[in-house]
Protein backbone atom coordinates (compact mmCIF):
# COMPACT_ATOMS: atom_id res chain seq x y z
CA UNK A 1 0.00 0.00 0.00
CA UNK A 2 1.84 3.09 -1.28
CA UNK A 3 -1.13 5.48 -1.04
CA UNK A 4 0.39 7.67 1.68
CA UNK A 5 3.55 8.28 -0.34
CA UNK A 6 2.66 8.09 -4.04
CA UNK A 7 -1.08 8.82 -4.01
CA UNK A 8 -1.82 5.47 -5.69
CA UNK A 9 -4.98 4.24 -3.91
CA UNK A 10 -4.83 0.62 -5.10
CA UNK A 11 -2.21 -1.88 -3.86
CA UNK A 12 0.93 -2.23 -5.97
CA UNK A 13 2.49 -5.63 -6.71
CA UNK A 14 6.16 -5.95 -5.78
CA UNK A 15 8.54 -8.54 -7.18
CA UNK A 16 12.16 -9.40 -6.44
CA UNK A 17 14.35 -6.43 -7.33
CA UNK A 18 11.60 -3.79 -7.02
CA UNK A 19 12.05 -0.76 -4.78
CA UNK A 20 9.91 -0.40 -1.66
CA UNK A 21 9.60 2.90 0.18
CA UNK A 22 9.65 3.89 3.83
CA UNK A 23 6.16 4.72 5.04
CA UNK A 24 4.46 2.07 2.89
CA UNK A 25 2.72 -1.08 4.16
CA UNK A 26 3.08 -4.71 3.09
CA UNK A 27 -0.47 -6.06 2.93
CA UNK A 28 0.07 -9.78 2.23
CA UNK A 29 2.80 -12.38 2.55
CA UNK A 30 6.37 -11.87 3.73
CA UNK A 31 9.38 -10.37 2.01
CA UNK A 32 13.08 -9.89 2.58
CA UNK A 33 14.08 -6.25 2.23
CA UNK A 34 17.53 -4.76 1.68
CA UNK A 35 17.89 -1.28 3.20
CA UNK A 36 19.62 1.05 0.73
CA UNK A 37 18.88 4.42 2.36
CA UNK A 38 18.47 5.50 5.97
CA UNK A 39 17.49 8.62 7.91
CA UNK A 40 17.35 11.82 5.85
CA UNK A 41 17.95 9.89 2.60
CA UNK A 42 14.75 7.84 2.84
CA UNK A 43 11.51 8.82 1.12
CA UNK A 44 10.03 10.22 4.33
CA UNK A 45 13.30 11.99 5.14
CA UNK A 46 13.25 13.70 1.75
CA UNK A 47 9.62 14.78 2.29
CA UNK A 48 10.60 16.28 5.65
CA UNK A 49 13.45 18.18 3.97
CA UNK A 50 11.03 19.55 1.35
CA UNK A 51 8.61 20.70 4.08
CA UNK A 52 11.36 22.63 5.88
CA UNK A 53 12.51 24.23 2.61
CA UNK A 54 8.95 25.29 1.77
CA UNK A 55 8.50 26.76 5.26
CA UNK A 56 11.70 28.80 5.01
CA UNK A 57 10.87 30.27 1.59
CA UNK A 58 7.22 31.14 2.31
CA UNK A 59 6.65 34.91 2.23
CA UNK A 60 4.70 36.26 5.25
CA UNK A 61 1.52 38.19 4.49
CA UNK A 62 1.66 41.89 5.30
CA UNK A 63 -1.73 43.06 6.49
CA UNK A 64 -3.34 46.05 4.84
CA UNK A 65 -4.00 47.63 8.23
CA UNK A 66 -0.29 47.45 9.15
CA UNK A 67 0.59 49.21 5.92
CA UNK A 68 -1.63 52.24 6.38
CA UNK A 69 -2.03 52.71 10.14
CA UNK A 70 1.56 54.01 10.43
CA UNK A 71 0.53 57.10 8.44
CA UNK A 72 -2.63 57.72 10.42
CA UNK A 73 -1.18 59.21 13.62
CA UNK A 74 1.14 61.78 11.91
CA UNK A 75 -1.73 62.95 9.69
CA UNK A 76 -4.13 63.36 12.64
CA UNK A 77 -1.51 65.24 14.69
CA UNK A 78 -0.87 67.53 11.74
CA UNK A 79 -4.60 68.25 11.30
CA UNK A 80 -5.03 68.94 15.03
CA UNK A 81 -2.05 71.32 14.88
CA UNK A 82 -3.58 73.14 11.92
CA UNK A 83 -6.89 73.55 13.81
CA UNK A 84 -5.02 74.83 16.89
CA UNK A 85 -2.94 77.26 14.81
CA UNK A 86 -5.79 78.76 12.80
CA UNK A 87 -8.41 78.95 15.58
CA UNK A 88 -8.66 82.61 16.61
CA UNK A 89 -10.66 82.22 19.87
CA UNK A 90 -9.70 80.58 23.19
CA UNK A 91 -11.33 77.22 22.25
CA UNK A 92 -8.54 76.20 19.88
CA UNK A 93 -6.89 73.88 22.41
CA UNK A 94 -10.22 72.21 23.29
CA UNK A 95 -10.98 71.69 19.61
CA UNK A 96 -7.56 70.13 18.99
CA UNK A 97 -7.88 67.86 22.04
CA UNK A 98 -11.40 66.79 20.98
CA UNK A 99 -10.09 65.96 17.51
CA UNK A 100 -7.30 63.82 18.96
CA UNK A 101 -9.70 62.01 21.33
CA UNK A 102 -12.34 61.21 18.72
CA UNK A 103 -9.71 60.28 16.11
CA UNK A 104 -8.35 57.35 18.13
CA UNK A 105 -8.10 54.51 15.55
CA UNK A 106 -9.51 51.83 17.86
CA UNK A 107 -12.12 50.75 15.32
CA UNK A 108 -9.45 50.36 12.66
CA UNK A 109 -7.13 48.43 14.98
CA UNK A 110 -9.73 46.27 16.74
CA UNK A 111 -12.14 45.40 13.91
CA UNK A 112 -9.87 43.04 11.98
CA UNK A 113 -8.53 40.93 14.90
CA UNK A 114 -12.02 40.74 16.41
CA UNK A 115 -13.45 39.52 13.09
CA UNK A 116 -10.59 37.01 12.77
CA UNK A 117 -11.18 35.55 16.23
CA UNK A 118 -14.89 35.33 15.43
CA UNK A 119 -14.03 33.61 12.13
CA UNK A 120 -11.80 31.09 13.92
CA UNK A 121 -14.66 30.35 16.31
CA UNK A 122 -17.18 29.90 13.49
CA UNK A 123 -14.82 27.57 11.61
CA UNK A 124 -14.04 25.49 14.72
CA UNK A 125 -17.73 24.91 15.40
CA UNK A 126 -18.02 23.46 11.89
CA UNK A 127 -15.09 21.07 12.42
CA UNK A 128 -12.57 23.26 10.58
CA UNK A 129 -9.37 23.85 12.57
CA UNK A 130 -7.47 26.94 11.41
CA UNK A 131 -3.87 26.75 12.62
CA UNK A 132 -2.61 29.77 10.68
CA UNK A 133 -4.91 32.81 10.70
CA UNK A 134 -3.32 34.13 7.48
CA UNK A 135 -4.98 31.22 5.67
CA UNK A 136 -8.37 32.38 6.92
CA UNK A 137 -7.55 35.89 5.76
CA UNK A 138 -6.49 34.76 2.27
CA UNK A 139 -9.09 32.10 1.46
CA UNK A 140 -11.61 34.66 0.22
CA UNK A 141 -9.21 36.11 -2.38
CA UNK A 142 -7.98 32.99 -4.18
CA UNK A 143 -7.65 32.68 -7.94
CA UNK A 144 -6.21 29.14 -8.25
CA UNK A 145 -7.20 25.87 -6.56
CA UNK A 146 -4.98 22.78 -6.81
CA UNK A 147 -6.26 19.35 -5.77
CA UNK A 148 -4.55 16.12 -4.93
CA UNK A 149 -6.58 13.15 -6.17
CA UNK A 150 -6.57 10.34 -3.65
CA UNK A 151 -8.60 11.07 -0.53
CA UNK A 152 -9.65 14.57 -1.64
CA UNK A 153 -11.64 14.28 -4.87
CA UNK A 154 -11.93 10.53 -4.22
CA UNK A 155 -12.64 8.51 -1.09
CA UNK A 156 -9.28 6.73 -1.35
CA UNK A 157 -11.01 3.34 -1.48
CA UNK A 158 -11.40 1.02 -4.50
CA UNK A 159 -14.88 0.53 -5.93
CA UNK A 160 -16.16 -2.14 -8.34
CA UNK A 161 -17.12 -0.17 -11.46
CA UNK A 162 -17.54 -2.81 -14.21
CA UNK A 163 -18.54 -6.50 -14.33
CA UNK A 164 -17.77 -7.90 -17.79
CA UNK A 165 -19.18 -11.43 -17.88
CA UNK A 166 -19.20 -13.88 -20.78
CA UNK A 167 -22.53 -14.87 -22.31
CA UNK A 168 -22.41 -18.21 -20.45
CA UNK A 169 -22.61 -16.63 -17.00
CA UNK A 170 -25.13 -14.48 -15.19
CA UNK A 171 -23.44 -11.37 -13.68
CA UNK A 172 -25.57 -11.57 -10.52
CA UNK A 173 -24.65 -15.21 -9.92
CA UNK A 174 -20.95 -14.60 -10.64
CA UNK A 175 -20.91 -11.71 -8.16
CA UNK A 176 -22.59 -13.92 -5.56
CA UNK A 177 -19.90 -16.62 -5.97
CA UNK A 178 -16.96 -14.19 -6.01
CA UNK A 179 -18.22 -12.09 -3.08
CA UNK A 180 -18.82 -15.27 -1.09
CA UNK A 181 -15.15 -16.16 -1.51
CA UNK A 182 -13.81 -12.62 -1.06
CA UNK A 183 -15.66 -12.04 2.23
CA UNK A 184 -12.92 -13.96 4.07
CA UNK A 185 -10.05 -11.99 2.52
CA UNK A 186 -8.51 -8.86 4.06
CA UNK A 187 -7.31 -7.51 0.70
CA UNK A 188 -8.64 -3.97 -0.10
CA UNK A 189 -10.02 -5.19 -3.44
CA UNK A 190 -11.89 -7.97 -1.65
CA UNK A 191 -13.64 -5.38 0.50
CA UNK A 192 -14.73 -3.51 -2.64
CA UNK A 193 -16.18 -6.65 -4.26
CA UNK A 194 -18.03 -7.68 -1.09
CA UNK A 195 -19.43 -4.14 -0.76
CA UNK A 196 -20.67 -4.33 -4.36
CA UNK A 197 -22.29 -7.69 -3.64
CA UNK A 198 -24.10 -6.35 -0.61
CA UNK A 199 -25.30 -3.29 -2.51
CA UNK A 200 -26.80 -5.61 -5.15
CA UNK A 201 -28.29 -7.85 -2.43
CA UNK A 202 -26.54 -11.02 -3.61
CA UNK A 203 -26.59 -14.10 -1.39
CA UNK A 204 -23.24 -14.69 0.34
CA UNK A 205 -22.67 -18.44 0.51
CA UNK A 206 -20.32 -20.59 2.55
CA UNK A 207 -16.92 -21.30 1.02
CA UNK A 208 -14.25 -23.90 1.72
CA UNK A 209 -10.67 -24.81 0.83
CA UNK A 210 -9.86 -21.12 0.53
CA UNK A 211 -6.24 -20.17 -0.17
CA UNK A 212 -4.63 -16.81 -0.87
CA UNK A 213 -1.06 -16.72 -2.09
CA UNK A 214 0.65 -13.32 -2.47
CA UNK A 215 0.84 -12.38 -6.14
CA UNK A 216 -1.21 -15.42 -7.19
CA UNK A 217 -4.71 -14.38 -6.19
CA UNK A 218 -7.53 -16.07 -4.31
CA UNK A 219 -9.13 -19.48 -4.82
CA UNK A 220 -11.67 -21.66 -3.06
CA UNK A 221 -14.83 -23.77 -3.37
CA UNK A 222 -18.22 -22.02 -3.30
CA UNK A 223 -21.50 -23.93 -3.84
CA UNK A 224 -19.53 -26.88 -5.22
CA UNK A 225 -17.69 -24.76 -7.80
CA UNK A 226 -14.01 -23.86 -7.86
CA UNK A 227 -13.68 -20.08 -7.92
CA UNK A 228 -10.41 -18.35 -8.69
CA UNK A 229 -9.70 -14.61 -8.68
CA UNK A 230 -6.41 -13.61 -10.29
CA UNK A 231 -4.80 -10.82 -12.30
CA UNK A 232 -4.79 -10.35 -16.06
CA UNK A 233 -1.01 -10.87 -16.12
CA UNK A 234 -1.19 -14.20 -14.25
CA UNK A 235 -4.01 -15.46 -16.46
CA UNK A 236 -2.22 -14.41 -19.67
CA UNK A 237 0.99 -16.13 -18.55
CA UNK A 238 -0.82 -19.49 -18.36
CA UNK A 239 -3.18 -19.01 -21.32
CA UNK A 240 -1.37 -17.91 -24.51
CA UNK A 241 -4.67 -17.06 -26.24
CA UNK A 242 -5.88 -14.88 -23.39
CA UNK A 243 -5.93 -11.79 -25.62
CA UNK A 244 -8.75 -13.38 -27.64
CA UNK A 245 -10.81 -14.02 -24.51
CA UNK A 246 -10.21 -11.05 -22.24
CA UNK A 247 -11.79 -7.62 -22.92
CA UNK A 248 -9.56 -4.79 -24.10
CA UNK A 249 -7.45 -3.50 -21.24
CA UNK A 250 -8.71 -0.23 -19.78
CA UNK A 251 -7.82 2.00 -16.84
CA UNK A 252 -8.07 0.98 -13.23
CA UNK A 253 -7.28 -2.43 -11.79
CA UNK A 254 -8.63 -5.64 -13.30
CA UNK A 255 -9.45 -9.00 -11.72
CA UNK A 256 -10.00 -12.10 -13.84
CA UNK A 257 -12.64 -14.56 -12.57
CA UNK A 258 -12.39 -18.29 -13.33
CA UNK A 259 -15.18 -20.76 -12.49
CA UNK A 260 -14.16 -24.44 -12.60
CA UNK A 261 -11.09 -23.40 -14.60
CA UNK A 262 -13.14 -21.59 -17.25
CA UNK A 263 -12.93 -17.85 -17.84
CA UNK A 264 -16.15 -16.25 -16.59
CA UNK A 265 -15.67 -12.51 -16.09
CA UNK A 266 -13.38 -9.54 -15.72
CA UNK A 267 -13.96 -7.10 -12.86
CA UNK A 268 -12.67 -3.54 -13.06
CA UNK A 269 -12.07 -1.45 -9.97
CA UNK A 270 -11.25 2.23 -9.55
CA UNK A 271 -10.80 4.68 -6.72
CA UNK A 272 -14.32 5.82 -5.82
CA UNK A 273 -14.89 9.54 -6.66
CA UNK A 274 -16.63 11.73 -4.10
CA UNK A 275 -20.30 12.23 -4.89
CA UNK A 276 -20.07 16.00 -4.53
CA UNK A 277 -16.78 16.33 -6.46
CA UNK A 278 -18.13 17.52 -9.82
CA UNK A 279 -20.61 19.95 -8.25
CA UNK A 280 -17.93 21.46 -6.03
CA UNK A 281 -15.38 21.88 -8.84
CA UNK A 282 -17.92 23.36 -11.25
CA UNK A 283 -19.11 25.99 -8.78
CA UNK A 284 -15.65 27.34 -7.93
CA UNK A 285 -15.43 29.86 -10.78
CA UNK A 286 -19.10 30.83 -10.55
CA UNK A 287 -19.29 31.38 -6.78
CA UNK A 288 -15.71 32.03 -5.72
CA UNK A 289 -14.09 33.62 -8.78
CA UNK A 290 -11.53 30.84 -9.19
CA UNK A 291 -9.79 31.20 -12.55
CA UNK A 292 -7.70 28.02 -12.58
CA UNK A 293 -8.39 24.53 -11.20
CA UNK A 294 -5.63 21.90 -11.40
CA UNK A 295 -5.47 18.21 -10.44
CA UNK A 296 -2.03 16.95 -9.31
CA UNK A 297 -1.51 13.32 -8.35
CA UNK A 298 1.15 10.71 -7.89
CA UNK A 299 -1.26 8.21 -9.43
CA UNK A 300 -1.01 6.94 -13.02
CA UNK A 301 -1.79 9.45 -15.80
CA UNK A 302 -4.73 7.35 -17.06
CA UNK A 303 -6.37 7.33 -13.62
CA UNK A 304 -5.84 11.06 -13.16
CA UNK A 305 -7.33 11.75 -16.60
CA UNK A 306 -10.35 9.54 -15.81
CA UNK A 307 -11.12 11.46 -12.62
CA UNK A 308 -10.43 14.86 -14.20
CA UNK A 309 -12.96 14.13 -16.95
CA UNK A 310 -15.43 12.88 -14.35
CA UNK A 311 -15.36 16.03 -12.20
CA UNK A 312 -14.77 18.59 -14.95
CA UNK A 313 -11.11 19.59 -14.49
CA UNK A 314 -9.35 20.42 -17.76
CA UNK A 315 -5.78 20.70 -16.40
CA UNK A 316 -4.29 17.62 -14.75
CA UNK A 317 -0.89 16.04 -14.16
CA UNK A 318 -0.22 12.42 -13.12
CA UNK A 319 2.87 10.66 -11.81
CA UNK A 320 3.80 13.65 -9.62
CA UNK A 321 6.41 13.15 -6.91
CA UNK A 322 6.42 15.33 -3.75
CA UNK A 323 9.19 17.39 -5.39
CA UNK A 324 7.08 17.89 -8.54
CA UNK A 325 4.05 18.99 -6.51
CA UNK A 326 6.14 21.41 -4.46
CA UNK A 327 7.70 22.93 -7.58
CA UNK A 328 4.31 23.37 -9.30
CA UNK A 329 2.59 24.90 -6.26
CA UNK A 330 5.54 27.20 -5.45
CA UNK A 331 5.65 28.46 -9.03
CA UNK A 332 1.90 29.14 -9.06
CA UNK A 333 1.92 30.75 -5.58
CA UNK A 334 4.63 33.19 -6.69
CA UNK A 335 2.19 34.39 -9.36
CA UNK A 336 -1.28 34.29 -7.72
CA UNK A 337 -2.97 33.30 -4.47
CA UNK A 338 -3.40 29.52 -4.38
CA UNK A 339 -5.16 26.87 -2.34
CA UNK A 340 -3.88 23.29 -2.22
CA UNK A 341 -6.13 20.51 -0.90
CA UNK A 342 -4.48 17.19 -0.03
CA UNK A 343 -4.32 14.39 2.50
CA UNK A 344 -1.22 12.24 1.92
CA UNK A 345 2.33 12.48 3.24
CA UNK A 346 3.43 13.28 -0.31
CA UNK A 347 1.20 16.39 -0.20
CA UNK A 348 2.84 17.93 2.89
CA UNK A 349 5.47 20.09 1.09
CA UNK A 350 2.85 21.45 -1.36
CA UNK A 351 0.48 22.22 1.53
CA UNK A 352 3.22 24.25 3.17
CA UNK A 353 4.06 26.15 -0.05
CA UNK A 354 0.49 27.17 -1.01
CA UNK A 355 -1.09 30.44 0.10
CA UNK A 356 -3.79 28.32 1.76
CA UNK A 357 -3.06 24.66 2.56
CA UNK A 358 -6.04 22.49 3.50
CA UNK A 359 -5.63 18.91 4.76
CA UNK A 360 -8.27 16.31 5.49
CA UNK A 361 -7.26 15.51 9.05
CA UNK A 362 -8.13 11.83 9.50
CA UNK A 363 -5.26 10.42 7.45
CA UNK A 364 -1.77 11.67 8.32
CA UNK A 365 -0.25 13.57 11.25
CA UNK A 366 2.53 14.83 8.96
CA UNK A 367 0.00 16.33 6.55
CA UNK A 368 -2.01 17.91 9.36
CA UNK A 369 1.14 19.53 10.76
CA UNK A 370 2.11 20.98 7.36
CA UNK A 371 -1.32 22.40 6.52
CA UNK A 372 -2.60 25.73 7.80
CA UNK A 373 -6.18 24.42 7.86
CA UNK A 374 -7.32 20.94 8.92
CA UNK A 375 -10.80 19.67 8.07
CA UNK A 376 -11.83 16.89 10.42
CA UNK A 377 -14.83 15.68 8.40
CA UNK A 378 -12.97 14.97 5.11
CA UNK A 379 -15.67 16.67 3.05
CA UNK A 380 -15.51 19.11 0.14
CA UNK A 381 -18.57 20.82 1.63
CA UNK A 382 -16.35 21.87 4.56
CA UNK A 383 -13.86 23.42 2.12
CA UNK A 384 -16.72 25.46 0.67
CA UNK A 385 -17.82 26.53 4.15
CA UNK A 386 -14.27 27.64 4.98
CA UNK A 387 -14.04 29.75 1.82
CA UNK A 388 -17.36 31.43 2.62
CA UNK A 389 -16.33 32.11 6.23
CA UNK A 390 -13.16 33.78 4.95
CA UNK A 391 -15.02 35.95 2.46
CA UNK A 392 -17.66 36.91 5.04
CA UNK A 393 -14.96 37.69 7.62
CA UNK A 394 -13.13 40.04 5.24
CA UNK A 395 -16.37 41.79 4.26
CA UNK A 396 -17.51 42.37 7.86
CA UNK A 397 -14.01 43.36 9.04
CA UNK A 398 -13.84 45.94 6.25
CA UNK A 399 -17.32 47.16 7.21
CA UNK A 400 -16.28 47.64 10.82
CA UNK A 401 -12.91 49.24 10.07
CA UNK A 402 -14.08 51.60 7.32
CA UNK A 403 -17.40 52.36 9.02
CA UNK A 404 -15.71 53.07 12.35
CA UNK A 405 -13.10 55.32 10.75
CA UNK A 406 -15.76 57.15 8.74
CA UNK A 407 -17.64 57.93 11.96
CA UNK A 408 -14.39 59.05 13.59
CA UNK A 409 -13.68 61.40 10.68
CA UNK A 410 -17.19 62.86 10.98
CA UNK A 411 -16.54 63.32 14.72
CA UNK A 412 -13.23 65.05 13.93
CA UNK A 413 -14.98 67.50 11.60
CA UNK A 414 -17.59 68.27 14.26
CA UNK A 415 -14.85 68.67 16.90
CA UNK A 416 -12.82 70.99 14.66
CA UNK A 417 -15.89 73.20 14.29
CA UNK A 418 -16.15 73.48 18.09
CA UNK A 419 -19.38 71.51 18.54
CA UNK A 420 -17.86 68.49 20.33
CA UNK A 421 -16.09 69.08 23.67
CA UNK A 422 -13.35 66.64 24.81
CA UNK A 423 -15.56 64.64 27.22
CA UNK A 424 -18.31 64.22 24.63
CA UNK A 425 -15.62 63.29 22.09
CA UNK A 426 -14.36 60.53 24.39
CA UNK A 427 -17.87 59.13 24.84
CA UNK A 428 -18.49 59.34 21.10
CA UNK A 429 -15.27 57.47 20.38
CA UNK A 430 -16.16 54.68 22.81
CA UNK A 431 -19.60 54.29 21.22
CA UNK A 432 -17.99 54.05 17.77
CA UNK A 433 -15.56 51.38 19.04
CA UNK A 434 -18.33 49.30 20.63
CA UNK A 435 -20.43 49.44 17.45
CA UNK A 436 -17.43 48.41 15.31
CA UNK A 437 -16.55 45.47 17.60
CA UNK A 438 -20.15 44.25 17.86
CA UNK A 439 -20.44 44.34 14.09
CA UNK A 440 -17.17 42.37 13.75
CA UNK A 441 -18.50 39.73 16.15
CA UNK A 442 -21.27 38.93 13.64
CA UNK A 443 -18.69 36.72 11.89
CA UNK A 444 -19.06 34.20 14.73
CA UNK A 445 -22.73 33.70 13.84
CA UNK A 446 -22.75 32.46 10.23
CA UNK A 447 -25.95 31.90 8.23
CA UNK A 448 -27.72 28.55 8.61
CA UNK A 449 -26.06 27.22 5.45
CA UNK A 450 -22.78 28.33 3.89
CA UNK A 451 -22.77 25.65 1.18
CA UNK A 452 -23.88 26.85 -2.26
CA UNK A 453 -23.33 23.91 -4.61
Amino acid sequence: DESMVSGEPLPVDKRAGDQVFSGTTNLTGAMEIEVTKVGADTTLGQVQHLILDAERTKIPIMRLIDRYVVWYTPIVLMLAGIVLFFTKDDNGLDRAISMLVVSCPCALIMATPTAMVAGLSAAARLGILVKDVSHLESAGRLTAVIFDKTGTLTYGKPQLTEQLCTASYDPHEVLSLVASLEQYSKHPLAEAIVAAGRSENVVLKESSQMSERPGEGLRGIVAGKEIRVTSRQKYAAVHPKAANVLPTQAGGLECVILIDGEYAATYRLRDAPRQEGALFVNHLDRRHGIERVVLLSGDRESEVQYLANLVGISEYHGGQSPEDKLEFVSRETARVKTMFVGDGINDAPALMAATVGIAFGQNSDVTSEAAGVVIMDSSLAKVDEFMHISRRMRKIALQSAVGGMALSIVGMLIASAGYLPPVAGAVTQEVIDVVAVLNALRVAIPPKSLIDF
